[in-house]
């Protein structure tokens, strides 16, 4: 028997609207629910092989016909998000691309058309799969008809099924709904009358009808009561819940054939909603497809890539290559962390489309490998790009190679054009921008379901690869350059990120030592003192349970001890750490609970964790400082996360007590910018009295604490300046009332006022504010002083909820952006004074305002003239950069 598949569109629109996060393609526009119903509809034809199918849509006005019978029909239902909408119309265009037929008749609900398509298709002797999880249409399902949950494993909704989950035939599935109503569809039914009573109901008399001309067999006097006055009711809710099933639909078998999708449009389609992974389906295209201004980077350039076994054909690729001006590099080797990885193999592209691969083996002696690549790779006068080339320098120089000119690196460029983008991986890159599918890494080193080193790999496909890598760089590089250009970046670039690279690799090759006795010493010690807080808290409670367990933990604190629950979710009630914070308030126990796990996170995350990542060969944890993650140009850090070491717990002070110097009579040198973000504000608002406050060398929160409160500078407190403080980097991340009412414990009123009471203060403060709102919304990206750009499309979303966190972007990133170039651009300068001078000491890390240098004793001095000079003199405001310095014999002491 041939089957058809009918599936409900609008079912798996609002799933996968609520199911995903937030998603917006480069118009600001939502998509995750467009995104959700094309992996549910690729999945569906992808377990089912169907060979019909159809997907329904509601038509304009559906809801007409039975608002003639019943006035308030659906209209109690909460209107769908705005941003939804505009899905719908993407969802049916999508169908169309991908070849598969779509109705939506005008005047007609979905579920009328659905039920019209599976009557005819049985007229037809075809079996109607209904994909949906409304139960309204559970009604049509016969032998030939069933329903289809794609939700819960494909389950399958035959007669027997739709019994035992609603407890009715399908036959008796209309009168159902008739006797319990509908809320969603303002469907009244019988007040009082559950599914369990309905059905009930319904396993006595058969069916509505026999109920209903039964009334005094019914149980219950009330019910009864019920049945006699709201008969109408019944009658009414069954013609409102009855499908039409003569609804007229093309009749024609071929309509609902799936067809070929239309490849060319469909990629198009997915590149304007940004859906990469749904691009990474597709192979290689044919030249033809590629769109005509790419053509100039795939489709006219035939590829030549070259593997050099021989030391003659080495020494004739360095004589091409010491002609080069700019030259592609790629390193291949046997692990992804820079300091522990083996050369493989180096891959090289002067021109597009020409690419050479120098594999790592018995064929060629690695001496004269090296020996060929250090003049050249050292030459100034060459320049050489990469694809996150930070890799390529860590691994040149673990063989005693230096790169001396780097002139672009591809995924720094990606980054600067579109840092709203977490993901510049060069195989997305070369999908997203020609449509090539790229030999991936996970392909080539997959053999027999086994993950393998790449030097296990023949060195053929190694070399295509890698050849594949520089060619598709090199093509990226002459993109990205115009683009750059285009955008007036260059100089962020050329400036800031690429003399930045170095810097960095120099930090991560650095690495910090860490103190190992100490750390095991003080983990003894923690261990000690969470035992001895868990009997204290099994203690309390009466019995033993697992601390570690949300749902032990749940019962404990809302059933046993009968603490006031918060608002329940799905998976019982919540024990996240806001929720505690509040209960610690009324219950000393729950203030235990919150330091047990405050102490086993330092436990687990740090100090048990960190010596693991310690150097056996240097001693010392080397991190990775990314430049292309965050959106605003902050640095982050990862493997492990130095930036995110704890600093103000007790616990936290004596983890940092344990980063110490290497070598005997060194010290740390700290230098923190102090706020700011703050200065920021006051050099962009022009607000006076910011201005005022800063450029006396007043202390700001107390400033403004006087100022909201109305006292002297010297009468503030210390709770004053705490609520000051909240509000001053409150603003400067959009913070409103809500926030503020909850990080300060006052009612919204309050905070309301608060804010009310500073931006009077503050005159300027707040039409600033609006400007960088309002600047976003007409150029759709926010810019920091130096003219670093975040397009922030979304801020025109028809979500509120979307569009609120984009005017909080909106705000912050000016700030934020502007001072992680400044402390950017302080690092270069630092690093440049360190060399000039040939010191000793060295920067360690970088914690977004704050820079950490490992010095010589003898240095601290001018490591304190230079740092502190290079980092208030870097840019000129209208206010003062001031830097504060710390110096101790570890993290702690600074």
């Amino acid at each position: 028997m041939e089957e058809i598949f009918i599936v409900d569109a609008v079912n798996y629109l609002f799933r996968a609207y609520y199911a995903i996060g937030p998603m917006t393609n480069d118009k600001g526009e939502s998509t995750s629910a467009l995104y959700g119903f094309i992996r549910s509809i690729q999945k569906l034809i992808k377990d089912f092989s169907p060979k019909n199918i159809v997907i329904v849509f509601d038509g304009p006005d559906n809801k007409r016909s039975r608002q003639e019978v019943y006035a308030d029909y659906k209209m109690h239902r909460k209107k769908a998000p705005e941003d939804l909408y505009t899905q719908f119309g993407h969802a049916f265009n999508f169908c169309k691309l991908a070849g598969i037929s779509a109705l939506s008749v005008p005047g007609v609900e979905a579920d009328d058309t659905m039920a019209s398509i599976a009557m005819w298709a049985k007229k037809n002797n075809l079996k109607s799969y209904l994909c949906t999880t409304d139960k309204d249409l559970y009604q049509l399902v016969s032998k030939d008809i069933v329903g289809l949950n794609t939700y819960k494993d494909n389950l399958i909704l035959d007669e027997p099924k739709v019994k035992e989950f609603l407890g009715v035939r399908p036959d008796q599935v209309l009168d159902l709904l008739a006797i319990m109503g509908d809320k969603s569809d303002n469907i009244p039914g019988l007040e009082g009358f559950g599914p369990k009573t309905a059905a009930t109901l319904l396993e006595k008399f058969g069916t509505l009808d026999n109920i209903l001309a039964n009334i005094d067999k019914v149980p219950g006097a009330k019910k009864q009561e019920i049945l006699r006055t709201q008969k109408d009711k019944a009658i009414l809710s069954k013609k409102l819940a009855t499908l039409d099933i003569n609804v007229e639909i093309p009749t024609d078998l071929e309509f609902y054939r799936l067809k070929e999708p239309n490849i060319i449009e469909l990629k198009e389609f997915y590149h304007e909603m940004k859906f990469i992974r749904l691009l990474q389906a597709f192979g290689k295209p044919e030249e033809e497809e590629a769109k005509e201004e790419k053509k100039e980077f795939f489709s006219d350039i035939k590829t030549n890539y070259k593997l050099i076994d021989s030391e003659e054909e080495l020494l004739k690729l360095m004589q091409t290559l010491h002609k080069a001006k700019e030259i592609c590099i790629d390193t291949e080797t046997t692990g992804g962390h820079p300091l522990l990885a083996k050369l493989v193999g180096i891959g090289f592209c002067v021109k597009r489309g020409k690419a050479f691969y120098i594999p790592f083996n018995d064929t060629l002696d690695e001496i004269l490998i090296l020996d060929q690549i250090k003049p050249l790779v050292e030459n100034p006068k060459i320049g050489f790009y990469g694809h996150n080339l930070k890799y390529d320098y860590h691994i040149l120089k673990n063989y005693g190679i230096e790169i001396k000119n780097i002139c672009f690196d591809t995924i720094l460029a990606s980054y600067l054009l579109n840092p709203q983008n977490r993901r510049h991986g060069l195989d997305r890159l070369a999908l997203e921008y020609f449509d090539k599918k790229k030999i991936s890494y996970d392909e080539l080193t997959k053999k027999e379901k086994k993950k393998v080193s790449l030097k296990d790999v023949p060195i053929e496909k190694v070399s295509e690869y890698c050849c594949e890598d520089v060619d598709y760089t090199a093509r990226l590089k002459k993109l990205f350059e115009k683009e750059i250009k285009k955008r007036k970046l260059e100089k962020l670039l050329e400036n800031v990120e690429l003399p930045l690279l170095p810097i960095l690799a120099k930090m991560e090759r650095a690495g910090i030592y860490v103190d190992a006795h100490n750390f095991t010493q003080l983990s003894e010690e923690l261990k000690k003192e969470i035992h001895l807080l868990q009997e204290e808290i099994f203690k309390e409670v009466g019995k033993e349970f697992n601390l570690n367990s949300p749902k032990q933990l749940s019962e404990i604190l809302y059933k046993d001890l009968g603490l006031p629950p918060p608002r329940k979710k799905t998976t019982g009630y919540s024990t996240a750490a806001d929720v505690l914070e509040k209960l610690a308030e009324i219950s000393p126990l729950v203030a235990k609970i919150l330091q047990y796990r405050g102490l086993q996170k330092l436990l687990t995350t740090y100090i048990d964790a960190l010596p693991k990542q310690i150097n056996p060969e240097t001693g010392r944890i080397h991190a990775t400082f990314n430049q292309s993650i965050t959106a605003t140009g902050r640095l982050s850090c990862q493997d492990p996360n130095l930036q995110n070491i704890p600093i103000r717990s007790e616990g936290g002070q004596k983890l940092r007590r344990g980063f110490k110097p290497q070598q005997q009579e060194w010290s740390y040198l700290s230098s923190d910018y102090s706020q700011i973000e703050l200065r920021l504000l006051a050099h962009f608002s022009s607000d006076p009295e910011l201005l005022k406050a800063f450029n006396a060398g007043q202390d700001i929160h107390a400033h403004t604490a006087s100022l909201v409160y109305n006292v002297p500078i010297e009468d503030v407190t210390k709770k004053m300046r705490h609520s000051a403080k909240a509000v001053n980097f409150g603003i400067l991340y959009g913070q409103g009332p809500y926030g503020l009412s909850k990080q300060l414990g006052i009612s919204f009123r309050e905070a309301a006022d608060f804010i009310d009471t500073y931006f009077s203060k503050y005159k300027l403060v707040k039409p600033y504010l609006d400007k960088c709102i309002q600047q976003t919304q007409k150029k759709l990206m926010a810019v920091t002083l130096t003219g670093r750009q975040r397009p922030i499309p979304e801020i025109n979303n028809k979500n509120p909820h979307v569009r609120a966190a984009a005017e909080r972007l909106a705000i912050n990133t000016p700030l934020q952006g502007t001072a992680a170039d400044i402390i950017k651009m302080a690092m270069i300068e630092v690093e440049k004074e360190i060399e000039k001078l040939k010191l000793q000491g060295f920067m360690i890390l970088q914690i977004h305002d704050e820079l950490i240098f490992e010095i010589p004793d003898i240095e601290v001095d001018i490591f304190k003239k230079i740092v502190q000079n290079k980092m208030e003199n870097i840019i000129n405001l209208s206010v003062p950069l001031l830097v504060d310095i710390q110096v101790g014999k570890n993290w702690g002491e600074c």
